[in-house]
């Protein structure tokens, strides 16, 4: 925990110097989903390679860049890519920059992935606005040693993400007449792809949809009082009834060719003040 709690420090005193923004939102990006940054002012960026303590990425179409910037009236932070317990990493490892972004100042975290869609309702190209989920990864990045001055030792998530953001998507996906889902996401541990039975178990459990991340993220954006918001891109809709083979090829590139809805209904909602 001490070297993780020195990772975090170093992280944080490099950004608070180098960064002449504080930003107040968080967007994480995710696979094929790295293209929204170009609708940002941007005031200054880093591979995460530059910055102390963080981790590398490995997933495929995962820049592994932190911008910072603005837009409309937001101050706001782009990662693009993220860290996966699949890599190799904790998931304290792979939270480390919400931790300290969280530390630094952020108030909001709005947390976007590809996901594979489990409810037949879905299509490709769907976005779901995630009203709860259901967490598979065999660790949570809080266990161990509590630091008081990070968060509680035991953080309620009946809220986890947060009824007043969804609303603002919700107001946002109205005005751009875009169809936005809602829907329980699922996370487990990868990086093999669910089987048949594993789909219908997890659509059995309630989840509409399913990937590799986000949920440790969000558990730790909640320990640290951030506000939270996520957004599932539907790749792909598969019935375990009439089982199709996944390939990663295939769920980046239906990611991508959503990723204009999902620029619109960012670049929307941040017309106006979004974090209290």
């Amino acid at each position: 925990m001490k070297d993780f709690m020195a990772a975090v420090e170093k992280g944080l005193d490099f950004l608070s110097k180098d960064s002449p923004l504080v930003p107040e939102i968080c967007v994480m990006l995710g696979t094929g989903l790295g293209g929204f940054s170009k609708s940002v002012n941007v005031v200054w960026e880093r591979p995460y390679s530059e910055i102390p303590g963080f981790p590398v990425s490995t997933a495929p179409e995962h820049a592994g860049k932190l911008i910072i910037g603005s837009l409309g009236p937001n101050r706001v932070a782009i990662f693009q890519g993220r860290f996966h317990y699949y890599e190799g990493y904790s998931a304290r490892q792979l939270t480390l920059p919400v931790r300290v972004m969280g530390l630094w100042g952020a108030k909001c975290l709005i947390g976007c992935n590809a996901a594979g869609g489990l409810n037949l309702s879905f299509s490709s190209g769907d976005l779901m606005l995630i009203k709860d989920h259901i967490n598979f990864i065999p660790d949570n990045p809080l266990r161990g040693p509590n630091v008081d001055e990070w968060g509680p030792r035991f953080p309620d998530l009946s809220t986890a993400y947060s009824p007043r953001l969804r609303s603002k998507m919700t107001e946002a996906a109205q005005n751009l007449s875009l169809d936005l889902k809602q829907g329980v996401y699922v996370a487990v541990p990868g990086p093999s792809l669910e089987t048949p039975s594993e789909t219908r178990f997890l659509r059995k459990a309630g989840a509409d949809a399913v990937a590799m991340s986000l949920v440790p993220e969000v558990i730790v954006a909640v320990h640290a009082g951030m506000e939270v918001c996520g957004i599932s891109v539907i790749a792909n809709v598969n019935n375990p009834d009439d089982f199709k083979p996944i390939l990663i090829e295939d769920v980046i590139e239906q990611a991508a060719k959503a990723e204009k809805k999902l620029e619109l209904l960012l670049t929307e909602v941040m017309k106006e003040p979004l974090c209290e």
